[in-house]
């Protein structure tokens, strides 16, 4: 699942023996998930370790499902469903797991910080007020991704001409083959400029 919110559902003042798990919102698109079940959140959360930025994973469990306004003991894919976890709920506050993927424990994509992509370039930059074609990309130039609810910005380190790799400032989880929108800044706001298929990943 892709998560696309995260919140708080406490409200202020709310007694520590009534609150309630953090809760992760967005659409599942495989398998299914039960009611009590252990799932894990990727790419995780970041923390020091001796001195080092280290990625820790989530690990909690589903404690409550809510589908179209109704609770439920198993979600299927399509449509929305919102999990309530165990998590503290300052992990989820003002959607600060979006983005990330939800699924069974060790089961998930891998938590990647570099990618190759093969390339599609549009002919024109979607949204310019005038229409801008889109140039060639070049090294070093910065790009916004968008892989599934997630969004990255990478840096362009190598570049050949039926791929680049890209060399991510937050890691995200994806698949080989998986497809992912492609932005340049343009005029100071970032614009379309094609589609990059994961031609293979770097953990």
């Amino acid at each position: 699942m892709y998560v696309a919110r995260s919140f708080d559902v406490n409200k202020p003042g709310t007694k520590l023996s009534e609150l309630k798990g953090g809760v992760v919102g967005g659409s599942l698109l495989q398998g299914t998930l039960k009611k009590g079940e252990n799932i894990e959140i990727a790419p995780g959360r970041k923390r020091e370790v001796e001195g080092k930025q280290v990625l820790e994973p989530i690990f909690t469990t589903a404690h409550s499902l809510i589908t179209g306004g109704s609770i439920t003991n198993i979600a299927l894919p399509g449509g929305l469903i919102a999990i309530g976890t165990e998590l503290d709920p300052t992990m989820v506050k003002s959607d600060s797991l979006a983005g990330k993927i939800v699924g069974r424990p060790g089961q998930l994509p891998p938590v990647l910080d570099t990618i190759d992509l093969s390339m599609c370039l549009l002919k024109r930059a979607v949204g310019t007020v005038d229409e801008k074609d889109v140039e060639p990309l070049k090294t070093n130039e910065p790009l916004m991704l968008t892989v599934g609810t997630a969004t990255t910005v990478g840096i362009i380190n190598e570049l050949r001409p039926d791929w680049i790799r890209v060399k991510l400032k937050l890691p995200v989880c994806a698949d080989q083959g998986q497809r992912i929108a492609v932005s340049r800044r343009i005029e100071g706001k970032w614009h379309l400029i094609g589609y990059g298929e994961i031609k293979s990943i770097k953990q």
